[in-house]
């Protein structure tokens, strides 16, 4: 399975670890670089599980602001202390779908001390190949990992297959402390014939960003605020949390099942996967109901 991802990334093998699903190897970087006493950082609306990994390690957990639902560069880098350790990104985010260019990776990466370890999530990485440059070339620096996942364009989240490039120094740790048996047999069989077969990837990436952007415009036109995305679900923001939560039982007495934001500091908000276009078309249409008998979505 290493070597078909090294074979289509265009990287050595000898630096891929692979973990049951890319929460795995989340949870064991903070192990390994994080703990009492330790700061770990990442962005106000960042994946959530960067708050659980940090904290199940005993270290403490900030976050920085986002601008605009987006990571901020600027905003990271002042919330660094003394005792931070790590720093999470998730790229492109979850919940928020956005991205940040490779230059902005870059320029956090030059604005972090040495000695901090920047660790980028790209599970959504091949519907937003990142633009100007490869997030992958951080890592010869020696203190950046970079994270994927075969749960997303792949499909195969049932599997639990993540895998990260980890620069020479940081791979030795993670083996001391990774389950060497966390990948089945069954799974890795499955992974290594996807990653193989690029083509059906991308046409299927291809196919769900038509659906989302389609069904993002179908919303602004209805009068909702949708950040873009660059993964396959869109972020729909209402008036405010009661109106997100009546607009959530309204679908959801329609068998439409959205994910509420609660959880993430986001009320107002519901998050959307992309299904077939004729399964969007039926959200697009029960939401402009919605918005009609309502008098305004936002």
């Amino acid at each position: 399975m290493r070597t078909a991802i090294a074979q289509v990334h265009h990287i050595a093998p000898a630096h891929i670890l692979c973990g049951a699903g890319s929460m795995d190897l989340i949870a064991c970087l903070a192990r390994c670089y994080a703990g009492p006493g330790c700061g770990v950082l990442s962005s106000q609306y960042g994946y959530g599980f960067f708050r659980t990994a940090a904290l199940a390690a005993g270290a403490d957990y900030g976050t920085a602001p986002e601008v605009d639902l987006t990571v901020s560069v600027d905003e990271l880098l002042a919330a660094v202390r003394p005792e931070t350790r790590m720093v999470f990104v998730a790229n492109p985010g979850n919940p928020t779908g956005t991205r940040i260019e490779y230059a902005d990776l870059v320029r956090l990466r030059d604005g972090l001390d040495d000695g901090i370890l920047l660790a980028i999530d790209e599970a959504y990485g091949e519907f937003s190949p990142t633009a100007g440059g490869a997030a992958f070339d951080l890592v010869e620096r020696g203190n950046t990992v970079v994270l994927r996942s075969f749960s997303k364009a792949y499909g195969l989240a049932g599997l639990r297959v993540g895998w990260g490039l980890f620069p020479a120094k940081v791979a030795p740790e993670m083996r001391k402390l990774l389950q060497p048996n966390n990948i089945s047999g069954a799974s890795q069989a499955g992974a290594t014939a996807a990653m193989m077969d690029q083509p059906y990837m991308s046409a299927t990436v291809a196919d769900t960003a038509r659906v989302r952007d389609d069904f993002t415009r179908r919303l602004r036109r209805t009068g909702f605020m949708v950040p873009d995305s660059f993964t396959n679900f869109i972020l729909i923001r209402f008036a405010d949390g009661h109106a997100a939560q009546r607009a959530d039982r309204t679908l959801r007495a329609k068998g439409i099942i959205m994910r509420a934001m609660t959880g993430y500091d986001l009320p107002d908000c519901l998050r959307a996967t992309i299904a077939g276009a004729e399964h969007m078309d039926v959200a697009a249409d029960h939401l402009a109901a919605w918005c009609e008998k309502e008098g305004s979505p936002c």
